[in-house]
């Protein structure tokens, strides 16, 4: 299954922007692979003293870009297991912006923020091993619209792309 299979049914239309940044010719267990891949290298290629860099006032800084990566990994793969598990209940939506300082993140080492990156991809991909295809094409609820396991999945691989193409346009 690649991102193409996904239909627009199966989630809002504000996520289309990052289902349509996965690459239709990787199926989703190795666009899952390509993606930690793609972060690990990135990451480990800045240098020491720009991971504290923030491009403008107010903006995040690498460490917390990487953070957002993360937890937003993480919310993602929690909603995707839910639906995935046929769970009729509506998952509330979550403020991005309120993860940011309680997250410490520019407190956390890159080798620390990598390796919470690594465990989250890994639990990610233990819960996509288990899903039937129609685990993965069932439809919950999330942030009040529709969501399938398995676009829940697409988004999160696009969503760390997106910020990747930021981080080289805005920050290096």
């Amino acid at each position: 299954m690649t991102s193409k299979d996904v239909l627009a049914t199966e989630f809002q239309e504000y996520y289309q922007r990052y289902i349509d940044l996965v690459p239709n010719s990787l199926d989703l267990e190795m666009a899952l692979s390509v993606g930690a891949e793609e972060i690990l290298a990135f990451f480990k290629a800045i240098p020491m003293d720009t991971w504290d860099y923030a491009y403008a006032e107010g903006k995040w800084t690498v460490k917390e870009v990487l953070q957002h990566i993360v937890d937003t990994e993480r919310v993602f793969a929690y909603r995707m297991f839910r639906i995935g598990r046929h769970d009729h209940t509506p998952l509330p939506g979550f403020d991005q912006d309120v993860f940011v300082k309680p997250s410490r993140a520019n407190d956390k080492s890159p080798e620390d923020l990598l390796k919470a990156y690594l465990v989250t991809r890994g639990y990610t991909q233990s819960i996509l091993d288990e899903f039937s295809e129609t685990d993965l094409t069932f439809i919950g609820t999330a942030s009040d619209g529709h969501l399938s396991a398995r676009a829940a999945a697409f988004i999160i691989l696009g969503h760390e792309r997106w910020h990747l193409k930021i981080l080289r346009e805005r920050y290096f």
